[in-house]
């Protein structure tokens, strides 16, 4: 049968569990947005600017397993450009669709509107195929193909590609067989690498296993929990996999690993590990706090989504699923005492003003099994690293790209991709300023998630970073924030809250109107007032006598 080439890729999105497609109108994309409103299962969210339907897409994305977002040419797909580079660092899979001015136009190259004054119709995918893993271009000759190769790279890659399709390419009539390829392990490397690992595995006194958010992004959580039960290993996570295990599930799981700045039972455990068994691990800088990680590399495993890394030596395509699953049935159960750790939020006693551990040992108690919870980088992801995560909670943060307005975009992608389950968002009003329009676009899409905007005047982990806590550029404009959401709309309750009897009354609040309306609450914080992970990484600092 045929299909337009519009049709045919929005049809195929729509297969891979895309059901809503985030970005904003322009001439050059309407043929694909017809598409989009065409088919029956798929819906367009039109969102306040490009930056935010990236960051929509990229939230979306790691709840479905993939998101889209169409923009125009040029204004509108390098204003979307940051996003997509953030879902590329974090390996999101996002697929960046961009609509393009008549083919007519591009081989004549000329000088039509959104173009630079010398026209150059590849600049912008040139300048794309920097931060996505494959950039596309149709053509009424090769649409089909370039097509099918971008989703399989999507697919196998788990991270984001971009299609740029001219406005006459999409009315081309192709045909809607699509070739997927089937993802397999390379028998002979799988075989190898088991042998290595088991040997290891087999002469080891102390093997302990760090889990990562890649576990999360080629769908082997199940492969991973499957291992930790054979093998009963201790194990820990990083941030940016906080919510791979349970609390309560595994006896031997002992928090997030956050190197000599807490959590000693993890630190001490791993470092003096004679079989460190790295499982989706992103080693960088913030997820491991300064890379203090000590171990002999000659008896590092290190699992990736489709290669691992056993005694220095590296098996390409052996994927992560199959690792686990083949090593599970292999491995003998080892007897280990509970070991007994209590890197979590306590119960504290109320002060008059309310105070970062006062919030996150609440919250901590308010977040529900099912919840999905959003976290801004900066000073509110480093306050994540002590929750107590319960079962089937998603977290979802930017640790790597970090950057700053990510998680309310995010917010909107996730509640649209979980309907029918809580979204808590927690943000610095620093962060929150330059995305919060996109609250409207919540609103409007009548979602309701809680949304925490922490005020703390001004940009606190850049506070922390400069040389001066007080310099003047990190200020920030002074906002009403828990009358913003009013400009949007009515079907919203907020609130501003400065002491502790006030954040028990709204958490009370909250569980009763949630699920009519979005809550919107402004948290006051002092300054300085800073979570106990911040307060060791500025140990000795000039920024400590502030803020300690």
């Amino acid at each position: 049968m045929g299909i337009s080439v519009s049709d045919y890729l929005v049809f195929r999105l729509q297969k891979l569990g895309v059901n809503e497609f985030f970005g904003l109108p322009g001439d050059y994309n309407f043929n694909i947005l017809k598409s989009i409103e065409n088919n029956p299962k798929t819906k367009w969210i039109g969102c306040t600017n490009e930056l935010n339907a990236g960051y929509a897409a990229d939230g979306y994305a790691r709840i479905r397993g993939v998101g889209a977002i169409v923009t125009t040419y040029g204004v509108g797909e390098l204003s979307a450009m940051n996003a997509v580079a953030g879902s590329m660092s974090e390996s999101v899979p996002v697929v960046k669709i961009t609509g393009l001015p008549d083919s007519k136009f591009i081989k004549s190259n000329a000088l039509i509107h959104h173009n630079l004054n010398t026209p150059n119709y590849k600049a912008f995918i040139n300048a794309y195929s920097n931060v996505v893993e494959t950039a596309v271009f149709l053509t009424k000759d090769n649409a089909k193909e370039e097509i099918d190769k971008a989703l399989n790279v999507l697919i196998k890659e788990k991270k984001p590609v971009y299609i740029a399709i001219p406005m006459d390419v999409c009315n081309l009539i192709i045909d809607d067989n699509f070739k997927k390829i089937e993802q397999k392990s390379d028998k002979n490397n799988l075989n190898l690498a088991l042998k290595e690992t088991l040997k290891i595995i087999n002469n080891a006194k102390q093997p302990f296993v760090l889990a990562d958010v890649m576990v999360k992004r080629f769908n082997a959580t199940k492969e991973l929990h499957r291992f930790l039960t054979k093998s009963n290993y201790p194990v820990a996570t990083l941030l940016m996999g906080k919510d791979l295990i349970d609390n309560d599930e595994f006896l031997n799981y002992l928090g997030t690993y956050v190197g000599k700045f807490g959590n000693p039972k993890a630190y001490d455990n791993i470092n003096n590990s004679d079989c460190p068994i790295f499982i989706g691990t992103v080693i960088s800088d913030i997820n491991t706090q300064g890379f203090d990680l000590k171990f002999n590399p000659n008896d590092y495993i290190n699992i990736q989504g489709n290669y691992c890394i056993v005694k220095n030596t590296i098996y390409k395509n052996v994927l992560m699923k199959d690792f686990l699953y083949e090593l599970s049935k292999k491995i003998t159960k080892k007897d280990y005492k509970k070991i007994e750790y209590d890197y979590i939020y306590k119960k504290i006693d109320k002060k008059e003003k309310v105070n970062m551990e006062y919030f996150y040992s609440k919250l901590q108690d308010f977040i529900q099994e099912g919840d999905s919870l959003v976290v801004e980088t900066g000073i509110v992801n480093l306050a994540l690293a002590k929750l107590k995560i319960k079962k089937n909670v998603s977290v979802n943060n930017q640790v790597l790209w970090g950057s700053i307005g990510w998680a309310t975009g995010a917010t909107l992608g996730i509640s649209m991709a979980l309907k029918n389950a809580r979204t808590i968002l927690v943000t610095g009003e620093g962060s929150h300023q330059l995305s919060a329009v996109e609250i409207s676009t919540i609103m409007r899409n009548n979602l309701k998630p809680i949304i925490f905007v922490i005020n703390n005047d001004g940009y606190t982990i850049e506070r922390i970073l400069c040389d001066n806590p007080k310099d003047k550029y990190n200020e920030i404009a002074k906002w009403n924030y828990s009358k913003l959401p009013l400009v949007f709309g009515e079907n919203v309750y907020s609130a501003c809250i400065e002491t502790c009897n006030e954040l028990d009354e709204v958490f009370e609040i909250i569980k009763k109107e949630q699920k009519d309306k979005m809550c919107y609450i402004e948290l006051k914080f002092d300054m300085f007032d800073l979570p106990e992970l911040a307060k060791k990484a500025i140990a000795g600092s000039k920024f400590e006598k502030y803020s300690l």
